[in-house]
């Protein structure tokens, strides 16, 4: 390889692990909107994604403003009354094993980092409705998704849409957060953006500045070593 192209690939993986390795799941915001140039930046990213036979099955929505402070109030209403209205089923509860080990130590860690105890039920209550307020972010990013079959297939396909969306983000000085928790109101989620029902959800991203004040950006979980979830096979 040229010296010069050696360079540049060098350079071009430094930059790429710096986004990977920054990217973090935000959990407290500045209330700053970002432009809406930016923002369509990101989109140009994000539908670079891989999908199943070129599908690219995602109509994402951005929701901002008012509609998003109306959005809110929604699910938290919703939310206190137990009004469920998923597309995909979801239970903490089937995790087993190490997967388990790490969602318990991802709850730890997240409500050590709002000094809320684990008898405190309502201080809990409290960190889990800050989902419903977007973690103080001006904009959430909703890619609803077509059915097809069993629906894995488009699920990743969204899925690898997200994490494209999410280092983009990233890549642009902006931070954000997948949350499944609002996957749990798609229906409430739905009528209110007025997106027909064959359009099914299963996250939402809720993104903007980071707030390097806020308690739920205090911490950064970790990995597991690659020893424990890699094969090589030869």
């Amino acid at each position: 390889m040229e010296p010069e192209i050696l360079k540049q690939t060098q350079q071009g993986l430094y930059i790429f692990k710096e986004v990977l390795r920054s990217r973090t799941s935000c959990r407290g915001f500045l209330d700053t909107p970002v432009s809406e140039n930016t923002i369509t930046s990101v989109l140009e990213d994000a539908k670079l994604a891989p999908s199943n036979c070129n599908t690219q099955p995602w109509e994402t929505h951005i929701i901002s403003g008012n509609k998003l402070k109306e959005l809110s109030e929604a699910l938290l209403r919703e939310n206190n009354a137990e009004r469920f209205t998923p597309d995909f089923s979801f239970d903490t509860n089937e995790y087993h094993d190490r997967y388990k080990e790490r969602y318990f130590n991802l709850s730890k860690t997240h409500y050590d980092g709002f000094r809320v105890k684990r008898e405190d039920k309502e201080g809990r209550k409290e960190v889990s409705d800050l989902n419903y307020t977007f973690f103080n972010a001006p904009h959430v990013a909703i890619p609803f998704m077509p059915s097809f079959g069993d629906n894995v297939r488009v699920g990743g396909d969204i899925g690898m849409y997200g994490q494209t969306f999410l280092l983009s983000l990233t890549a642009h000085g902006l931070a954000g957060i997948p949350q499944t928790a609002l996957g749990f109101f798609a229906g409430t989620i739905r009528e209110i953006l007025n997106v027909p029902s064959e359009l099914k959800m299963l996250f939402g991203i809720s993104f903007g500045y980071a707030d390097p004040n806020s308690p739920g950006n205090s911490f950064k979980l970790g990995r597991d070593p690659l020893s424990s979830n890699v094969t090589f096979h030869q």
